[in-house]
């Protein structure tokens, strides 16, 4: 059975944006980001609501990324050959290759993702992993935790959940990034 895994950066103070829904102080450099490409090489099918995903349809457009780092440019294709399922009530088509919309989340279709899938998935974006994480799907949680406190914003976890998890993996990086992964006991 794959696992659901929810990934993600998060500052210190545990949120993945501030309170004016910006992240830029997450922008991963060299090291952090060939990381994460190494984690991406596992993941068949990502997870997302609309508003992640329309932030990640910027990897579906290979131009863009002309002129890039080569870590940057193979993100790139890694996201593009994944599956991606978008939950959202408003998205009428998706705006990339391999993707398909779905209006509700549902608990039931996404464990038998996991059942059915020959690689991972990930789940994206703090809304739709709290809906994940409350029907207990999330397998690992994998933070990359940025050496700044913004005060408030969009949390990396739910706030009326409890979760009782095991350290995994743990890795400092040379920016003050701190990945950590923990495996779920349920």
């Amino acid at each position: 059975m794959a696992k659901l895994i929810y990934s993600g950066i998060m500052s210190l103070d545990g949120y993945t944006a501030d309170r004016d829904g910006n992240f830029d102080w997450s922008v991963p450099d060299e090291e952090v980001h060939t990381f994460v490409n190494e984690r991406q090489r596992d993941v068949g099918t990502h997870l997302y609501g609309r508003r992640l995903y329309e932030v990640m349809l910027a990897w579906e457009d290979p131009g863009a990324f002309t002129g890039e780092p080569p870590y940057v440019q193979e993100f790139a294709q890694l996201w593009k050959a994944a599956d991606k399922v978008v939950y959202s009530r408003t998205l009428q088509n998706p705006a990339s290759a391999r993707t398909r919309i779905e209006r509700e989340f549902s608990a039931d279709a996404v464990s038998r993702l996991k059942t059915e899938a020959g690689q991972d998935l990930a789940v994206g974006g703090p809304e739709l992993a709290a809906s994940a994480i409350r029907a207990g799907l999330v397998d690992e949680f994998q933070m990359f935790v940025s050496p700044v406190a913004v005060g408030g914003g969009k949390r990396y976890l739910p706030d009326d959940v409890r979760l009782n998890l095991e350290l995994l993996e743990e890795r400092r990086f040379g920016n003050g990034v701190v990945f950590l992964r923990y495996g779920n006991r349920t």
